[in-house]
């Protein structure tokens, strides 16, 4: 029998300007575990990705991320406190809404043209 077990599963998310980037997510919430080579690791709660120096306009304008929470309305005070879609060129944010697919959502657009949907079960807000 093989042992199959995974550690880890890490995507590779484009930045238009790394050290930008880097920024926006720590505000956003992520910490920056290390970075060498071109490449950061971003952490919340254990969950993570990587974060590259790379960018090809038509990739991060389609790439999109899904970052599953507990209280959506914490996260969108959290968005809005900080001003980011003010002080990050290119950012965008939308606010929580239930989507057709049944998830209630945020969407935000990072510095690159990354699209998060930050989502919650609708059963669990009030």
């Amino acid at each position: 029998m093989h042992d199959l077990k995974v550690n880890a599963l890490r995507v590779f998310v484009p930045s238009k300007d790394h050290d930008v980037s880097i920024r926006f997510y720590e505000d956003l919430g992520f910490e920056t575990v290390w970075t060498g080579h071109g490449v950061s690791e971003m952490r919340i709660e254990g969950f993570s990705f990587y974060l590259q120096n790379y960018y090809q306009k038509e990739w991060a304008d389609n790439f999109m991320m899904h970052l599953k929470v507990a209280d959506l309305d914490a996260w969108w005070e959290h968005i809005v406190e900080k001003d980011l879609v003010a002080r990050y060129d290119g950012v965008r944010a939308a606010a929580p809404r239930v989507y057709p697919w049944g998830l209630r959502e945020i969407n935000l657009i990072d510095p690159a043209g990354v699209l998060w949907h930050i989502a919650q079960d609708p059963d669990c807000s009030d």
